[in-house]
């Protein structure tokens, strides 16, 4: 079986429970996309640094419940994760708030740069635009590195561009950044509300063009409920939602879409298939509170996904 490789940040969430009432869980956007993969049965691992105490060692244990592996994960002394608690307005579009400053994820590659040495043990390895907004200047450098070797060695890498703009300087910074990233991206999985934040109003077919003048070959630009434009050297589609969801709570919709996307195309899905997949999960994340659904309801909604 294909293995992938996610890398990032997972943090504590409290989400909406009702009545000013929070809801206690663990999330962050490729650890999401990490886990929903897990849940359709795929090989993924996580690359990330937490902490000694009791929330760290709650989440790998949650993760290894799952299938998640967690070999790799770095533990560091008398820290702990970052925490964000989710707002969501009447139409369940979600804002967050943030204490993340001092997570240790921010330091993995410079407290442990050899985990850079393994990516040649995954068939593809996935991040985002806050992966990348995690680091410094010096171990985002080591990274792009190993990301051209470990292309240049028949490896496979799939970004999401994420684009926050609290977590970046300003906008000229996260585009010099994205720009050394989509050269090192060969499967780009953004939304366009996200690319037209940081880059202004274009199409997706503009955008599509931008990631493949940088080399991308497999790009979906998800749309919200106008569907999602595929591209790949065969097809060039818009291909419609399954169905239209009012959403509960839009929290990692975005990161289950890649979830199930990837975990298609790792069974030698189509592309059309593999989007129709992730639109399905994604679906079925915006009808519950925060960036994790009940196991159960995964189950539920995709009985044969292991």
């Amino acid at each position: 079986m294909q293995r992938i490789l996610a890398i990032g940040e997972c943090m504590i969430e409290l989400a909406p429970a009702g009545n000013q009432q929070f809801s206690l869980g663990y999330a962050g956007d490729t650890l999401n996309t990490a886990l929903y993969l897990a849940r359709f049965g795929a090989r993924v691992d996580y690359f990330t640094a937490l902490g000694t105490d009791h929330f760290s060692n709650a989440m790998i244990a949650q993760w290894r419940a799952e299938g998640l592996g967690t070999e790799h994960i770095l533990q560091v002394q008398n820290r702990t994760p970052g925490l964000y608690l989710i707002e969501t307005d009447a139409a369940g579009e979600r804002s967050f708030h943030y204490w993340r400053d001092l997570a240790p994820a921010r330091e993995l590659f410079d407290l442990a740069p050899q985990l850079l040495e393994t990516f040649d043990t995954f068939n593809i390895i996935y991040l985002s635009g806050i992966t990348l907004s995690l680091y410094s200047d010096s171990a985002r450098a080591l990274l792009f590195k190993a990301l051209a070797d470990y292309r240049a060695n028949g490896g496979r890498v799939a970004f999401d561009i994420n684009y926050r703009p609290r977590n970046w300087i300003n906008p000229e910074q996260a585009k010099h950044i994205f720009h050394q990233m989509m050269q090192r991206t060969d499967i780009a999985l953004p939304s366009l509300d996200d690319e037209q934040l940081l880059y202004g109003a274009h199409s997706a077919d503009q955008c599509i063009d931008r990631y493949r003048a940088a080399g991308a070959t497999e790009i979906v630009v998800k749309q919200g409920v106008a569907g999602s434009r595929l591209y790949t050297p065969e097809v060039h589609t818009t291909i419609p939602v399954p169905e239209k969801i009012s959403p509960k709570d839009t929290t990692a919709a975005g990161d289950s879409f890649n979830a199930g996307y990837l975990a298609a195309r790792l069974i030698h899905q189509s592309p059309e298939q593999s989007v129709l997949q992730g639109s399905r999960c994604a679906a079925l994340v915006i009808q519950h509170p925060g960036a994790i659904v009940p196991l159960q309801a995964f189950k539920d909604a995709f009985p044969h996904a292991e």
